[in-house]
Protein backbone atom coordinates (compact mmCIF):
# COMPACT_ATOMS: atom_id res chain seq x y z
CA UNK A 1 0.00 0.00 0.00
CA UNK A 2 1.14 3.41 -0.65
CA UNK A 3 0.51 5.61 2.70
CA UNK A 4 1.85 8.74 3.63
CA UNK A 5 4.72 8.58 0.76
CA UNK A 6 5.57 4.82 2.42
CA UNK A 7 5.22 0.83 1.14
CA UNK A 8 3.45 -0.49 3.83
CA UNK A 9 2.21 -4.05 4.41
CA UNK A 10 -1.20 -4.95 4.98
CA UNK A 11 -1.83 -7.61 7.53
CA UNK A 12 -4.02 -9.29 5.09
CA UNK A 13 -3.21 -10.21 1.62
CA UNK A 14 -5.47 -11.86 -1.01
CA UNK A 15 -4.86 -13.81 -4.31
CA UNK A 16 -4.86 -12.21 -7.71
CA UNK A 17 -5.50 -15.14 -10.20
CA UNK A 18 -5.36 -14.95 -14.07
CA UNK A 19 -8.96 -16.25 -15.28
CA UNK A 20 -7.07 -17.63 -18.47
CA UNK A 21 -4.16 -20.08 -17.30
CA UNK A 22 -5.93 -19.97 -13.46
CA UNK A 23 -2.19 -19.41 -11.42
CA UNK A 24 -1.79 -17.11 -8.97
CA UNK A 25 -0.24 -14.05 -10.42
CA UNK A 26 0.13 -12.27 -7.44
CA UNK A 27 -0.84 -11.36 -3.91
CA UNK A 28 -2.08 -8.15 -3.22
CA UNK A 29 -2.65 -6.50 0.01
CA UNK A 30 -6.09 -6.10 1.91
CA UNK A 31 -6.49 -3.19 3.52
CA UNK A 32 -7.55 -2.49 6.87
CA UNK A 33 -9.81 0.04 8.03
CA UNK A 34 -6.80 1.50 9.96
CA UNK A 35 -5.33 1.12 7.40
CA UNK A 36 -7.77 3.46 5.85
CA UNK A 37 -7.80 6.39 9.05
CA UNK A 38 -3.61 6.30 8.24
CA UNK A 39 -4.22 7.25 4.67
CA UNK A 40 -6.70 9.35 5.38
CA UNK A 41 -4.92 11.46 8.17
CA UNK A 42 -2.29 11.74 5.56
CA UNK A 43 -4.27 12.78 2.95
CA UNK A 44 -5.73 15.66 5.63
CA UNK A 45 -2.04 17.06 6.00
CA UNK A 46 -0.57 16.78 2.68
CA UNK A 47 -3.79 18.62 1.51
CA UNK A 48 -2.69 22.26 2.02
CA UNK A 49 0.74 21.66 0.68
CA UNK A 50 -0.92 20.55 -2.60
CA UNK A 51 -3.47 23.69 -2.65
CA UNK A 52 -0.31 25.75 -2.39
CA UNK A 53 1.50 24.24 -5.25
CA UNK A 54 1.99 26.51 -7.82
CA UNK A 55 -0.49 25.24 -11.42
CA UNK A 56 3.26 25.21 -13.26
CA UNK A 57 4.53 22.65 -10.44
CA UNK A 58 1.60 20.07 -10.57
CA UNK A 59 1.64 20.15 -14.82
CA UNK A 60 5.49 19.54 -14.05
CA UNK A 61 5.06 16.86 -11.73
CA UNK A 62 1.96 15.21 -14.35
CA UNK A 63 4.43 15.43 -17.61
CA UNK A 64 7.24 13.38 -15.39
CA UNK A 65 4.82 10.67 -14.99
CA UNK A 66 3.55 10.66 -18.16
CA UNK A 67 7.35 10.27 -19.23
CA UNK A 68 8.03 7.02 -16.78
CA UNK A 69 4.95 5.69 -18.21
CA UNK A 70 6.12 5.66 -21.96
CA UNK A 71 9.27 3.83 -20.37
CA UNK A 72 6.96 1.09 -18.64
CA UNK A 73 4.44 0.82 -20.98
CA UNK A 74 5.17 -3.12 -22.10
CA UNK A 75 5.66 -3.87 -18.60
CA UNK A 76 2.23 -2.71 -17.16
CA UNK A 77 0.24 -4.26 -20.22
CA UNK A 78 1.29 -7.74 -19.72
CA UNK A 79 0.74 -7.18 -15.81
CA UNK A 80 -2.66 -6.10 -16.76
CA UNK A 81 -3.74 -8.60 -19.41
CA UNK A 82 -2.55 -11.42 -16.74
CA UNK A 83 -4.87 -10.16 -13.99
CA UNK A 84 -7.71 -9.29 -15.93
CA UNK A 85 -7.35 -11.91 -18.96
CA UNK A 86 -7.55 -8.90 -21.42
CA UNK A 87 -6.26 -9.25 -24.67
CA UNK A 88 -2.73 -7.70 -24.90
CA UNK A 89 -3.39 -5.50 -27.86
CA UNK A 90 -6.04 -3.77 -25.86
CA UNK A 91 -4.04 -3.88 -22.66
CA UNK A 92 -0.75 -2.21 -24.58
CA UNK A 93 -3.49 0.32 -26.32
CA UNK A 94 -4.50 1.20 -22.81
CA UNK A 95 -1.68 1.90 -21.42
CA UNK A 96 -0.01 4.36 -24.23
CA UNK A 97 -3.83 5.99 -24.14
CA UNK A 98 -3.13 7.03 -20.46
CA UNK A 99 -0.08 9.13 -21.64
CA UNK A 100 -2.99 12.13 -23.10
CA UNK A 101 -5.17 11.51 -19.83
CA UNK A 102 -2.03 12.36 -17.79
CA UNK A 103 -0.81 15.17 -20.66
CA UNK A 104 -4.48 16.63 -21.17
CA UNK A 105 -4.50 16.89 -16.67
CA UNK A 106 -1.24 18.68 -16.62
CA UNK A 107 -2.02 21.65 -19.56
CA UNK A 108 -5.58 21.74 -17.20
CA UNK A 109 -3.64 22.82 -14.37
CA UNK A 110 -2.66 25.96 -15.18
CA UNK A 111 -5.83 26.96 -16.65
CA UNK A 112 -7.91 26.78 -13.34
CA UNK A 113 -9.76 29.92 -13.90
CA UNK A 114 -12.60 31.32 -12.29
CA UNK A 115 -14.65 34.49 -13.95
CA UNK A 116 -15.52 38.34 -13.39
CA UNK A 117 -19.36 38.97 -12.55
CA UNK A 118 -20.82 42.14 -13.97
CA UNK A 119 -22.52 44.06 -10.47
CA UNK A 120 -23.67 46.88 -12.62
CA UNK A 121 -26.35 45.53 -14.07
CA UNK A 122 -28.15 46.33 -10.78
CA UNK A 123 -28.63 49.57 -8.53
CA UNK A 124 -26.95 47.68 -5.28
CA UNK A 125 -24.47 46.14 -7.21
CA UNK A 126 -22.96 49.65 -9.03
CA UNK A 127 -19.62 50.86 -8.38
CA UNK A 128 -18.54 47.21 -6.87
CA UNK A 129 -16.44 44.46 -8.43
CA UNK A 130 -17.24 40.85 -7.99
CA UNK A 131 -15.38 37.77 -8.87
CA UNK A 132 -15.37 33.81 -8.45
CA UNK A 133 -12.26 32.17 -7.32
CA UNK A 134 -11.58 28.36 -7.89
CA UNK A 135 -10.16 26.29 -5.31
CA UNK A 136 -9.24 22.68 -4.43
CA UNK A 137 -11.79 20.89 -2.38
CA UNK A 138 -9.15 19.28 -0.43
CA UNK A 139 -9.33 15.56 0.00
CA UNK A 140 -10.25 13.17 -2.94
CA UNK A 141 -11.86 9.78 -2.72
CA UNK A 142 -10.82 7.74 -6.04
CA UNK A 143 -12.49 4.05 -6.35
CA UNK A 144 -11.96 2.34 -10.05
CA UNK A 145 -13.01 -0.96 -11.63
CA UNK A 146 -11.17 -3.87 -13.29
CA UNK A 147 -11.90 -3.40 -16.79
CA UNK A 148 -9.64 -0.04 -17.69
CA UNK A 149 -7.73 -0.16 -14.55
CA UNK A 150 -4.35 1.67 -15.72
CA UNK A 151 -6.39 4.52 -17.76
CA UNK A 152 -9.46 4.83 -15.26
CA UNK A 153 -7.09 5.24 -12.36
CA UNK A 154 -5.27 7.79 -14.39
CA UNK A 155 -8.66 9.63 -14.71
CA UNK A 156 -8.68 10.03 -10.88
CA UNK A 157 -5.55 10.61 -9.76
CA UNK A 158 -4.04 12.86 -12.37
CA UNK A 159 -7.32 15.62 -12.36
CA UNK A 160 -7.04 15.71 -8.70
CA UNK A 161 -3.25 16.46 -8.66
CA UNK A 162 -3.98 19.19 -11.22
CA UNK A 163 -6.79 20.64 -9.27
CA UNK A 164 -4.61 20.91 -6.14
CA UNK A 165 -6.07 17.91 -3.86
CA UNK A 166 -4.96 14.79 -2.08
CA UNK A 167 -6.33 12.09 -3.11
CA UNK A 168 -7.21 8.16 -1.62
CA UNK A 169 -7.71 5.66 -4.08
CA UNK A 170 -9.26 2.20 -4.05
CA UNK A 171 -7.69 0.10 -6.32
CA UNK A 172 -10.01 -2.57 -8.03
CA UNK A 173 -9.25 -6.36 -6.13
CA UNK A 174 -9.02 -8.47 -9.31
CA UNK A 175 -6.30 -6.28 -11.02
CA UNK A 176 -4.18 -4.20 -8.26
CA UNK A 177 -1.03 -4.98 -9.77
CA UNK A 178 -1.20 -2.38 -12.69
CA UNK A 179 -2.55 0.08 -10.82
CA UNK A 180 0.76 -0.75 -8.35
CA UNK A 181 2.99 -0.03 -11.25
CA UNK A 182 1.05 3.29 -11.83
CA UNK A 183 1.30 4.50 -8.62
CA UNK A 184 5.06 3.71 -8.61
CA UNK A 185 5.20 6.15 -11.22
CA UNK A 186 3.86 8.91 -9.50
CA UNK A 187 6.29 8.59 -6.30
CA UNK A 188 9.17 8.03 -8.91
CA UNK A 189 7.73 11.54 -9.83
CA UNK A 190 8.15 13.22 -7.24
CA UNK A 191 4.95 13.17 -6.09
CA UNK A 192 4.46 14.75 -2.05
CA UNK A 193 4.11 12.27 0.52
CA UNK A 194 0.63 11.86 1.84
CA UNK A 195 -0.49 13.60 -1.82
CA UNK A 196 -1.90 10.24 -3.46
CA UNK A 197 -2.71 7.00 -0.87
CA UNK A 198 -3.53 3.61 -2.71
CA UNK A 199 -5.32 1.01 -1.13
CA UNK A 200 -6.57 -2.59 -1.72
CA UNK A 201 -9.40 -4.99 -1.42
CA UNK A 202 -12.45 -5.11 -0.92
CA UNK A 203 -12.74 -4.01 3.15
CA UNK A 204 -12.22 0.04 2.84
CA UNK A 205 -14.33 1.19 0.25
CA UNK A 206 -17.61 1.66 2.00
CA UNK A 207 -15.76 3.60 4.98
CA UNK A 208 -14.01 5.69 2.55
CA UNK A 209 -16.78 6.93 0.74
CA UNK A 210 -18.67 7.40 4.31
CA UNK A 211 -16.02 9.85 6.28
CA UNK A 212 -16.76 13.03 7.23
CA UNK A 213 -13.07 13.70 5.99
CA UNK A 214 -13.70 13.20 2.38
CA UNK A 215 -14.67 15.86 0.34
CA UNK A 216 -15.60 14.74 -2.87
CA UNK A 217 -16.19 11.37 -4.40
CA UNK A 218 -15.16 9.72 -7.58
CA UNK A 219 -16.63 6.34 -8.53
CA UNK A 220 -16.74 4.23 -11.66
CA UNK A 221 -18.21 0.97 -11.55
CA UNK A 222 -22.31 -0.26 -11.34
CA UNK A 223 -25.14 1.42 -11.32
CA UNK A 224 -25.97 -0.28 -7.76
CA UNK A 225 -22.67 0.42 -5.72
CA UNK A 226 -22.94 3.78 -7.60
CA UNK A 227 -26.87 4.53 -5.85
CA UNK A 228 -25.03 3.67 -2.33
CA UNK A 229 -22.43 5.80 -2.77
CA UNK A 230 -24.83 8.62 -3.70
CA UNK A 231 -26.80 7.55 -0.62
CA UNK A 232 -24.00 7.50 1.75
CA UNK A 233 -21.90 11.67 0.80
CA UNK A 234 -24.94 13.26 2.03
CA UNK A 235 -24.40 16.86 1.03
CA UNK A 236 -20.94 16.42 -0.48
CA UNK A 237 -20.48 16.21 -4.21
CA UNK A 238 -20.00 12.89 -6.12
CA UNK A 239 -18.68 12.18 -10.04
CA UNK A 240 -20.62 8.76 -10.47
CA UNK A 241 -19.35 6.96 -14.22
CA UNK A 242 -21.98 3.79 -14.11
CA UNK A 243 -23.29 1.39 -16.38
CA UNK A 244 -24.90 1.63 -19.89
CA UNK A 245 -27.00 -0.98 -22.69
CA UNK A 246 -24.93 0.58 -25.69
CA UNK A 247 -27.47 1.70 -27.63
CA UNK A 248 -26.75 2.04 -31.35
CA UNK A 249 -29.65 2.68 -34.22
CA UNK A 250 -28.88 1.98 -38.03
CA UNK A 251 -30.75 4.04 -39.88
CA UNK A 252 -32.84 2.95 -43.32
CA UNK A 253 -30.34 5.62 -45.22
CA UNK A 254 -27.00 3.76 -43.05
CA UNK A 255 -24.29 2.08 -45.00
CA UNK A 256 -23.60 -1.25 -43.92
CA UNK A 257 -20.30 -1.77 -44.77
CA UNK A 258 -19.71 1.04 -42.25
CA UNK A 259 -21.92 -0.02 -39.37
CA UNK A 260 -21.75 -3.56 -39.41
CA UNK A 261 -18.07 -4.04 -38.71
CA UNK A 262 -18.10 -1.10 -36.17
CA UNK A 263 -20.96 -2.81 -33.96
CA UNK A 264 -18.90 -6.34 -34.19
CA UNK A 265 -15.68 -4.44 -32.62
CA UNK A 266 -17.44 -2.53 -30.43
CA UNK A 267 -19.51 -4.88 -28.88
CA UNK A 268 -16.79 -7.71 -28.55
CA UNK A 269 -13.95 -5.76 -27.41
CA UNK A 270 -12.71 -6.37 -24.24
CA UNK A 271 -15.16 -9.29 -24.09
CA UNK A 272 -18.11 -6.33 -23.52
CA UNK A 273 -16.74 -5.75 -20.01
CA UNK A 274 -16.93 -1.72 -20.76
CA UNK A 275 -20.02 0.52 -20.07
CA UNK A 276 -20.32 1.38 -23.54
CA UNK A 277 -19.79 -1.83 -24.92
CA UNK A 278 -22.83 -2.17 -28.21
CA UNK A 279 -25.54 -4.29 -26.50
CA UNK A 280 -28.72 -3.17 -28.59
CA UNK A 281 -28.69 -2.72 -31.99
CA UNK A 282 -32.06 -1.23 -33.61
CA UNK A 283 -31.79 -1.72 -37.60
CA UNK A 284 -34.36 -0.47 -39.72
CA UNK A 285 -36.29 -3.59 -41.52
CA UNK A 286 -34.89 -2.51 -44.77
CA UNK A 287 -31.58 -3.54 -43.46
CA UNK A 288 -32.06 -5.94 -41.09
CA UNK A 289 -31.43 -9.40 -42.45
CA UNK A 290 -28.42 -7.76 -44.88
CA UNK A 291 -26.76 -6.23 -41.73
CA UNK A 292 -27.47 -8.92 -39.35
CA UNK A 293 -25.61 -11.10 -41.97
CA UNK A 294 -22.72 -8.98 -42.59
CA UNK A 295 -22.55 -8.69 -38.76
CA UNK A 296 -21.80 -12.38 -38.20
CA UNK A 297 -19.65 -12.42 -40.65
CA UNK A 298 -17.41 -9.59 -38.61
CA UNK A 299 -17.97 -11.02 -35.38
CA UNK A 300 -16.98 -14.63 -37.11
CA UNK A 301 -13.37 -12.98 -37.75
CA UNK A 302 -12.89 -12.26 -34.25
CA UNK A 303 -9.72 -14.41 -32.84
CA UNK A 304 -10.87 -15.49 -29.39
CA UNK A 305 -7.92 -17.40 -27.23
CA UNK A 306 -4.69 -16.67 -24.83
CA UNK A 307 -4.82 -13.19 -23.83
CA UNK A 308 -0.89 -12.95 -23.83
CA UNK A 309 -0.97 -13.76 -27.73
CA UNK A 310 -0.80 -10.72 -30.25
CA UNK A 311 -3.05 -12.18 -32.65
CA UNK A 312 -6.22 -12.59 -30.02
CA UNK A 313 -9.07 -10.00 -30.43
CA UNK A 314 -10.97 -11.39 -27.34
CA UNK A 315 -9.45 -12.57 -24.10
CA UNK A 316 -11.66 -13.97 -20.83
CA UNK A 317 -13.71 -12.02 -18.65
CA UNK A 318 -12.70 -11.21 -15.17
CA UNK A 319 -13.41 -14.55 -13.85
CA UNK A 320 -15.35 -17.88 -14.43
CA UNK A 321 -18.22 -16.32 -12.01
CA UNK A 322 -18.95 -13.50 -14.59
CA UNK A 323 -18.47 -16.14 -17.66
CA UNK A 324 -21.17 -18.18 -16.17
CA UNK A 325 -23.63 -15.42 -15.43
CA UNK A 326 -23.21 -14.18 -19.08
CA UNK A 327 -23.97 -17.84 -20.49
CA UNK A 328 -27.44 -18.28 -18.36
CA UNK A 329 -28.73 -14.81 -19.76
CA UNK A 330 -27.91 -16.23 -22.97
CA UNK A 331 -29.45 -19.39 -22.49
CA UNK A 332 -32.60 -17.36 -20.93
CA UNK A 333 -32.80 -14.91 -24.26
CA UNK A 334 -32.97 -18.10 -26.30
CA UNK A 335 -36.11 -19.53 -23.98
CA UNK A 336 -37.62 -16.83 -24.33
CA UNK A 337 -37.21 -16.62 -28.13
CA UNK A 338 -34.57 -14.87 -29.10
CA UNK A 339 -32.49 -16.79 -32.20
CA UNK A 340 -28.84 -17.31 -31.28
CA UNK A 341 -26.58 -16.36 -34.53
CA UNK A 342 -23.27 -17.64 -33.28
CA UNK A 343 -21.69 -18.02 -30.10
CA UNK A 344 -23.35 -18.88 -26.90
CA UNK A 345 -20.96 -21.19 -25.96
CA UNK A 346 -18.26 -21.11 -22.55
CA UNK A 347 -14.78 -22.07 -21.76
CA UNK A 348 -13.87 -21.33 -17.75
CA UNK A 349 -14.05 -17.26 -17.71
CA UNK A 350 -13.55 -17.62 -21.63
CA UNK A 351 -17.32 -16.34 -23.53
CA UNK A 352 -17.23 -16.98 -27.39
CA UNK A 353 -18.25 -13.37 -29.15
CA UNK A 354 -22.63 -14.13 -29.16
CA UNK A 355 -25.11 -12.55 -31.78
CA UNK A 356 -28.93 -12.85 -30.82
CA UNK A 357 -31.76 -11.78 -33.29
CA UNK A 358 -35.22 -11.25 -32.47
CA UNK A 359 -34.41 -9.68 -29.33
CA UNK A 360 -37.09 -8.67 -27.13
CA UNK A 361 -37.15 -5.08 -25.01
CA UNK A 362 -37.83 -7.12 -21.62
CA UNK A 363 -35.18 -10.01 -22.46
CA UNK A 364 -32.31 -9.25 -19.67
CA UNK A 365 -29.41 -9.30 -22.25
CA UNK A 366 -31.71 -5.87 -23.56
CA UNK A 367 -32.70 -4.01 -20.40
CA UNK A 368 -29.92 -5.00 -18.13
CA UNK A 369 -26.25 -4.34 -18.68
CA UNK A 370 -24.67 -7.75 -19.36
CA UNK A 371 -20.62 -6.95 -19.46
CA UNK A 372 -20.01 -9.23 -21.75
CA UNK A 373 -19.35 -10.26 -25.43
CA UNK A 374 -22.91 -10.45 -26.04
CA UNK A 375 -25.30 -8.10 -28.77
CA UNK A 376 -28.54 -8.39 -29.74
CA UNK A 377 -30.45 -6.76 -32.58
CA UNK A 378 -33.76 -5.99 -32.96
CA UNK A 379 -35.72 -4.49 -36.32
CA UNK A 380 -37.88 -1.56 -36.64
CA UNK A 381 -40.06 0.54 -38.73
CA UNK A 382 -40.49 3.67 -36.69
CA UNK A 383 -37.34 5.64 -35.37
CA UNK A 384 -39.27 7.55 -33.17
CA UNK A 385 -40.28 4.75 -31.31
CA UNK A 386 -36.45 4.24 -30.94
CA UNK A 387 -35.91 7.16 -29.95
CA UNK A 388 -38.30 6.64 -27.31
CA UNK A 389 -37.11 3.27 -26.35
CA UNK A 390 -33.70 4.68 -25.37
CA UNK A 391 -34.86 7.36 -23.41
CA UNK A 392 -37.02 5.43 -21.58
CA UNK A 393 -34.44 3.25 -20.43
CA UNK A 394 -33.18 3.30 -16.93
CA UNK A 395 -29.92 3.59 -18.55
CA UNK A 396 -28.70 6.83 -20.31
CA UNK A 397 -24.66 6.65 -21.17
CA UNK A 398 -23.86 7.08 -24.93
CA UNK A 399 -26.06 6.22 -27.68
CA UNK A 400 -24.64 5.80 -30.91
CA UNK A 401 -26.73 6.48 -35.04
CA UNK A 402 -25.55 5.83 -37.99
CA UNK A 403 -27.27 7.66 -40.48
CA UNK A 404 -26.64 10.05 -43.96
CA UNK A 405 -29.30 12.52 -42.83
CA UNK A 406 -28.45 15.36 -41.35
CA UNK A 407 -32.11 16.81 -40.22
CA UNK A 408 -32.03 12.83 -38.63
CA UNK A 409 -28.45 13.23 -36.75
CA UNK A 410 -30.31 16.30 -35.16
CA UNK A 411 -33.28 15.00 -34.13
CA UNK A 412 -31.45 12.16 -32.60
CA UNK A 413 -29.45 15.01 -30.37
CA UNK A 414 -32.75 17.18 -29.60
CA UNK A 415 -34.70 13.82 -28.49
CA UNK A 416 -32.49 11.17 -27.53
CA UNK A 417 -32.11 11.42 -23.67
CA UNK A 418 -28.67 10.13 -23.12
CA UNK A 419 -25.43 11.76 -21.89
CA UNK A 420 -23.96 11.28 -25.44
CA UNK A 421 -24.86 10.97 -29.34
CA UNK A 422 -22.12 9.47 -31.65
CA UNK A 423 -23.57 10.70 -35.17
CA UNK A 424 -22.15 7.70 -37.40
CA UNK A 425 -20.50 5.61 -34.85
CA UNK A 426 -21.23 3.31 -32.47
CA UNK A 427 -22.32 4.16 -28.36
CA UNK A 428 -18.58 2.75 -27.29
CA UNK A 429 -16.30 6.05 -28.86
CA UNK A 430 -14.64 7.77 -26.31
CA UNK A 431 -11.58 9.91 -25.81
CA UNK A 432 -10.24 11.06 -22.99
CA UNK A 433 -10.66 15.13 -23.29
CA UNK A 434 -14.25 14.03 -23.61
CA UNK A 435 -16.68 15.35 -21.42
CA UNK A 436 -17.58 11.91 -20.70
CA UNK A 437 -20.60 10.01 -18.51
CA UNK A 438 -24.27 9.92 -18.43
CA UNK A 439 -27.97 10.43 -16.62
CA UNK A 440 -30.45 8.31 -14.91
CA UNK A 441 -28.88 4.87 -13.64
CA UNK A 442 -25.91 5.59 -15.74
CA UNK A 443 -24.62 8.47 -13.36
CA UNK A 444 -24.06 12.46 -12.24
CA UNK A 445 -21.09 14.43 -13.95
CA UNK A 446 -18.80 14.28 -16.12
CA UNK A 447 -15.07 12.58 -16.80
CA UNK A 448 -12.46 13.81 -18.58
CA UNK A 449 -9.40 16.16 -17.24
CA UNK A 450 -10.93 19.61 -17.81
CA UNK A 451 -14.66 18.66 -16.32
CA UNK A 452 -13.40 16.45 -13.08
CA UNK A 453 -11.19 19.48 -12.04
CA UNK A 454 -13.85 21.67 -12.47
CA UNK A 455 -15.81 18.84 -10.15
CA UNK A 456 -12.70 19.12 -7.81
CA UNK A 457 -12.52 22.62 -7.35
CA UNK A 458 -15.07 24.21 -5.51
CA UNK A 459 -16.08 28.28 -6.36
CA UNK A 460 -15.68 31.47 -3.94
CA UNK A 461 -16.96 34.56 -4.49
CA UNK A 462 -14.86 37.55 -3.64
CA UNK A 463 -17.16 41.36 -3.55
CA UNK A 464 -14.36 44.19 -3.31
CA UNK A 465 -16.67 47.58 -2.21
CA UNK A 466 -14.90 50.21 -3.36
Amino acid sequence: MLIDGRWLEAADTHDVVDPYRKQVVARAPRSSLTDLDAALQSAVAAKAGMAAMPGYERAALLRRVKALLLQRAEAIAEVMSRETGKAIKDAKGEVVRSQDTIELSAEEAIRIAGEQVPLDGSQMGAGKIAMLLRFPVGVVAGITPFNAPFNLACHKIAPALAAGNAIVLKAPPQSPGAVHMLAELFVEAGTPAGALNVLYGDVVGPALVRDPRVDFITFTGSSRVGAEIKAASGLRRVALELGGDGPVIVAADASIEDSAPVCARNAMRLAGQSCISVQNVFVHESLHDAFLDRLVAEVKRLVIGDPLDPATDVGTLIDEAAAIRVESWVKEAVGQGARLMTGGKRDGAQFQPTVLADVKPEMRIACDEVFGPVLGVRRFTDVGEVFRAVSSSRFGLQCGIFTRSLELAMRAVREVRTGGVILNGSSTWRTDQLAYGGIKDSGIGREGPKYAIRDMTEERLVVFNL
